[in-house]
């Protein structure tokens, strides 16, 4: 039965982003534990540990993000390992996350000067020592801006959730959209609500890129 787009609907949007939001946020978590890993494995000096994540990198950035959520979804199912929506969004966003995040926070580190590598070796510093006294401190502000950058995209990304089944903002206005039989004030509806989300975070971003290379 067809029926107007009306305040309740809006409301129903409104409260399906909180889905959106708590999906970024558990594949933020994970992604950046995995991101961690690999930005010291891509910078450490033994070879397989750098040619091991270099390939884990190329392989989940070259592969588009609606294949490992199908991968998670219907391929462990067939496989006989069946997981709900949730789990499979959560794991595919944290390997994807991952692989981007892994590569910002490598860009940070080795954007830090060597002279501060060998200001810390001349202390004495052990090489964790170095990471985190000299060298962490520097590269995070280096890093956050475009944390926070690739961070928006993920909010975005969340919208891809919505193909397995993930009742989110996106798949919320899909749900609307057919009962109401109002494709456009539904989905202008939800473009907005991800831009009131997005649009603090880049503004954000913005002013943290140009206050910190003022302080550099």
């Amino acid at each position: 039965m067809i029926r107007e787009f009306g305040t309740g609907d809006i409301v129903y949007l409104v409260f399906a982003a909180r889905w959106t939001l708590a999906l970024t946020a558990l594949a933020f978590t994970g992604g950046a534990m995995v991101g961690l890993v690999l930005a010291v494995m891509r910078i450490s000096s033994f070879a397989p540990l750098r040619v091991a994540a270099s390939i884990y990198i190329q392989i989940v950035q070259g592969t588009p993000l609606l294949v490992w959520l199908f991968l998670f979804y219907f391929g462990l199912s067939i496989a006989g390992l069946p997981v709900n929506a949730w789990t499979a969004a959560a794991f595919a966003y944290s390997i994807y996350g991952g692989a981007f995040l892994g590569e910002i926070w490598r860009g940070a580190l080795i954007a830090v000067a060597p002279t501060q590598w060998e200001a810390g070796a001349s202390l004495g510093l052990s090489y964790i020592q170095q990471m985190r006294h000299i060298i962490m401190p520097q590269a995070v502000r280096i890093a956050t801006p475009p944390t926070i950058g690739f961070l928006v995209q993920l909010i975005k990304n969340t919208s891809l959730a919505a193909t397995i089944g993930f009742v989110e903002l996106t798949r919320e206005g899909q749900l609307t959209s057919a009962s109401t039989y109002k494709p456009f004030a539904v989905y202008i509806t939800v473009a907005c609500i991800y831009f009131l989300i997005c649009f603090p975070l880049t503004q954000w971003s913005r002013r943290l890129e140009e206050r910190f290379n003022v302080a550099r």
